[in-house]
């Protein structure tokens, strides 16, 4: 259970990024509310999440899979460009976390 809930939060952790790039286009402080609700669900999934893993494990997971998640959305909704080897070095977080994934204990 606890690494479903730490998926949930790695999708709130892509979305409260992408919606602080979001808010600040928008340059209203009814768009900056949004980022800073999510902030607050966010971390209270990590959190939870945390419960049943171990702190480093979640956080690494949580963090790697959010930056790899932004990078993509970020290309497809703002148009930002990432070259090959920062592609390559995206693939390299998404190994670190699978073998993080991999050899938990829980």
């Amino acid at each position: 259970m606890a690494w479903l809930i730490l998926a949930v939060a790695v999708v709130t952790e892509i979305i409260w990024a992408l919606s602080l790039k979001w808010a600040a286009m928008q340059a209203s402080l009814a768009a900056s509310a949004i980022p800073i609700a999510l902030s607050f669900v966010n971390m209270g999934l990590l959190a939870l999440g945390m419960r049943g893993l171990p702190a480093g494990t979640a956080y690494a997971v949580w963090t790697g899979l959010g930056a790899v998640g932004v990078t993509i959305f970020g290309t497809l909704i703002f148009n930002e460009k990432v070259n090959a080897v920062q592609i390559a070095f995206i693939a390299l977080i998404i190994i670190g976390v699978v073998g993080t994934k991999a050899f938990a204990d829980s």
